[in-house]
């Protein structure tokens, strides 16, 4: 199977690839280490004897963040290194700003074919794999399994697509889990999964998700303020779009005129998923008639209705500021929904459309707690959040139903530390 895999994805490969480089160019960060998509590994120190080396991989930004306290753990460990890449130059960003010191190197990783992979682990050499979340990559678990290597994939889950793709195409199904030590799945939802797809149940442990174990350095009050003015706003109560996808700008700023017609004194903060999007953001905002002040031009002149966060690796401190936030890519016809986690540990009433399939059973958790409600489009979105700002009391219970539930689910890091340890001590 790992052969045909191999054969179909070269051209496959060379067919995606204008678009993937569009996008590229778009988000911009790749040229400088763009070699290292193809296994050109930066020199690395030598392998030490009685030093197990750890090959981490966490895609982008999110991954990035939660693995902070699985970096931290591991760096205590004195016969233990971890060689850390990513996927994004976003990600990639975030690693060289925040974990240098806690890694033997940075990279990007490779693209996943048979030469650029076999490179890639022939300089790495690691005797431990980790992949988070939905990162199955068939021909990096085909290396790690022709060299008796141990792969686990911890913070495990199955999203609605690739859940459904696999139960399509069972012959696949080996071929993207055979070479799995172990699944470390962030819910039962997604270990359920995993055992209907065959994969051994003896391997697999609900450990929880690692991203409810997040700590964020709280604002003082002072900053806030400072915030609030560099943004363009006073002292009005906070909407917040958060990872907004297209379509979505511009069902808030529809919702925002609905609250500000209804006599709802607010204003509407805006952080697109994507920062690159933000001149088609600012045609939908202009269209809206409100003044706005896209971040990334500065501090804003003076006080604004909107503001778009069109910057990177801001979005905890600016969820600090909001007293209600509606969680992207979430509303028709988005269907897989960015994480609400981050704001529910701050303790704000969450907003968000039926669409929320990376996340199902976070969402549905939170509901069902009075900390979230689900909206269906823009009218509801704005009656939702009417009702909310209009209602201190509300905005209080829900807030406190938030913490709760984040405090409840906490524990996920130790858990995934414990079977990586087990591991490790294999090696």
């Amino acid at each position: 199977m790992i052969w045909l895999y191999r054969v179909l994805f070269l051209p496959a490969l060379v067919l995606a690839s204008p678009y993937y480089l569009l996008r590229m160019k778009r988000r911009g960060g790749y040229k400088r280490h763009f070699l290292q998509r193809f296994g050109a590994v930066d020199p690395m120190r030598e392998k030490t004897p009685g030093i197990r080396r750890i090959w981490l991989q966490a895609v982008s930004v999110g991954e990035m963040l939660a693995i902070a306290p699985i970096l931290e753990a591991l760096r205590k460990e004195p016969s233990v290194e971890v060689y850390l890449t990513t996927t994004t130059s976003t990600g990639y960003r975030l690693a060289v700003e925040r974990y240098r010191e806690a890694t033997i190197g940075l990279g990007y990783f490779p693209i996943d074919w048979w030469i650029f992979s076999w490179r890639a682990w022939r300089n790495i050499q690691p005797d431990l794999v980790i992949l988070t979340e939905g990162e199955r990559w068939p021909e990096h678990i085909q290396q790690a399994k022709r060299r008796g290597i141990p792969v686990l994939c911890i913070n495990a889950r199955l999203s609605d697509q690739s859940y459904g793709r696999m139960k399509a195409a069972r012959w696949s199904v080996n071929a993207m889990l055979g070479g799995i030590t172990r699944v470390l799945a962030c819910s039962e939802h997604d270990a359920a999964r995993f055992r209907e797809l065959g994969f051994p149940a003896e391997k697999i442990t609900t450990t929880g998700n690692i991203k409810l174990d997040l700590t964020i350095p709280l604002l003082s009050d002072t900053d806030k303020v400072k915030l609030r003015s560099e943004l363009g706003f006073s002292n009005e109560p906070i909407l917040l779009g958060s990872s907004t996808w297209p379509g979505e700008e511009r069902a808030l700023a529809q919702a925002y005129q609905t609250l500000r017609a209804a006599g709802i004194v607010c204003r509407l903060l805006v952080v697109p998923r994507h920062a690159e999007r933000r001149a088609e953001v600012e045609t939908d905002l202009r269209e809206s008639g409100f003044s706005f002040h896209l971040r990334s031009r500065g501090v804003a002149p003076g006080l604004v209705d909107i503001c778009v966060a069109d910057t990177t690796g801001e979005l905890r401190k600016l969820t600090q500021l909001a007293d209600v936030v509606f969680v992207g890519k979430s509303l028709p016809p988005h269907e897989q929904g960015q994480t609400p986690v981050e704001a529910a540990a701050l303790g704000k009433p969450l907003l968000f459309g039926p669409g929320m399939t990376n996340f199902f059973a976070i969402a549905g958790e939170l509901v069902k707690s009075g900390a979230a409600q689900i909206v269906t489009g823009e009218k509801d979105l704005a009656a939702a959040a009417q009702k909310i700002l209009g209602d201190a009391a509300l905005r209080k219970t829900m807030s406190v139903a938030a913490l709760s539930w984040h405090r409840a689910n906490q524990g996920a890091v130790a858990r995934t530390l414990d079977v990586v340890r087990e591991e490790l001590d294999r090696c």
